[in-house]
């Protein structure tokens, strides 16, 4: 029997080999918004470890308050030289990728705050705590985005789809997720809007998902990262049950998402009680769309979680257990594909290796390789 974590599968017109993904991780090493050199070689050699498909970390669209810091890659002018070297590199090897494109709006990590005024549905963010520790109360920074800023941004969105198009990516990431713009008008916490879209919180992703699709045309691949959480608050939720769910991602699928990947911490845990599915297996069974889950494969228990001593740290038995569950749950159809982070930035050979048979011999994830292009 065909192991299913090296099934291919179709996303619409794109074919991957197998169903292992690289997750988007910004490595924050394109100072003034030009990707380092080295990303080309970083990514090439995910795609020589045969990884299924590349998602590049955050870019930022261009918007003069895209960009979550000042070392986030831009996604536009002078920048777009380097990711077009980067595309070549990796299909070169043979591999697939996608870039994530993003726009932080009012996102708040303290070590990260960039030095411009942020926009946002609300003119509302959270404190600028350390990613993961406790969210006190909210606060006002930046300001409410009018109508017209809003058609800017997804102006910026549509022009950035068409550069990956025209650069030969074999797709684009919309980023959704974790506290960046797009996610802080879905969640009521942040968007707190009195016009449609604060009552129809899916309307500013719909709408670029919708202006994206026209101006590509039907047949590029269009994926959409989500998450309950936030990096400054692990205990968000966009929904608390599978309605509330509904009501958000079916208006962004009937917009024209071809795949959500949706951001797990930990990929065993049920989404809502009552259910064992995590949240890509509810995505996929509401919306019908492919999905991307993940989260902590391969890795240890994290110290800020359960108050232990390490960070991260391969362990033979919880890499054993997490490929026996994920193929589980693959065969089951929950979700379709499997998304890895610190795991493939600690061995870019890991879905070779795990193809072969020679798990033992994975490298384990070091916390000095976060934040490098090693």
């Amino acid at each position: 029997m065909t192991d299913p974590l090296f099934r291919p599968i179709a996303i619409g017109t794109l074919t991957l080999p197998n169903r292992v993904v690289m997750a988007p991780m910004g490595q924050g090493q394109a100072p003034g918004g030009q990707p380092d050199p080295g990303y080309a070689g970083f990514y090439r050699r995910r795609a020589e470890g045969e990884v299924g498909l590349i998602i590049s970390g955050a870019t930022a669209i261009g918007h003069p308050t895209a960009a979550l810091d000042d070392y986030e890659p831009h996604f536009h002018g002078g920048a777009l030289d380097e990711w077009a070297r980067i595309v070549r590199e990796v299909h070169e090897a043979g591999g697939r990728i996608v870039p994530q494109l993003g726009h932080a709006g009012l996102q708040g990590i303290a070590a990260a705050a960039p030095a411009w005024p942020g926009i946002g549905p609300s003119g509302i963010w959270l404190p600028g705590a350390q990613a993961g520790m406790p969210a006190g109360p909210e606060r006002a920074d930046g300001h409410a985005m009018t109508l017209d800023d809003i058609d800017e941004v997804i102006a910026a969105f549509v022009r950035a789809a068409r550069d990956a198009q025209a650069l030969g990516f074999d797709g684009i990431e919309v980023h959704a997720a974790h506290g960046f713009l797009i996610d802080q008008f879905l969640w009521t916490r942040t968007n707190r809007r009195a016009d449609a879209y604060g009552g129809e919180r899916a309307r500013f992703a719909a709408e670029i998902v919708a202006a994206c699709r026209a101006a590509t045309g039907p047949d590029f691949p269009i994926l959409m990262r989500l998450s309950q959480f936030k990096m400054t608050d692990y205990d968000a939720t966009l929904a608390d049950d599978p309605a509330g769910l509904e009501a958000l991602l079916a208006p962004i699928a009937d917009a024209g998402v071809d795949l959500f990947d949706c951001s797990q911490r930990r990929f065993w845990r049920a989404e809502f009680a009552g259910s064992p599915l995590n949240f890509a297996g509810w995505a996929k069974k509401l919306t019908g769309r492919p999905t991307i889950g993940g989260g902590g494969i391969g890795l240890e228990k994290t110290a800020l979680e359960y108050g232990d001593d390490g960070i991260y740290a391969r362990q033979a038995e919880a890499e054993t257990s997490h490929l026996e569950e994920l193929r589980a749950r693959l065969d089951r159809g929950e979700f379709d594909l499997v998304s890895l982070g610190r795991a493939i930035l600690g061995d870019p050979a890991w879905a070779r290796k795990v193809r072969d048979g020679a798990a033992g011999t994975l490298q384990p994830y070091r916390p000095e390789l976060l934040g490098t292009l090693a």
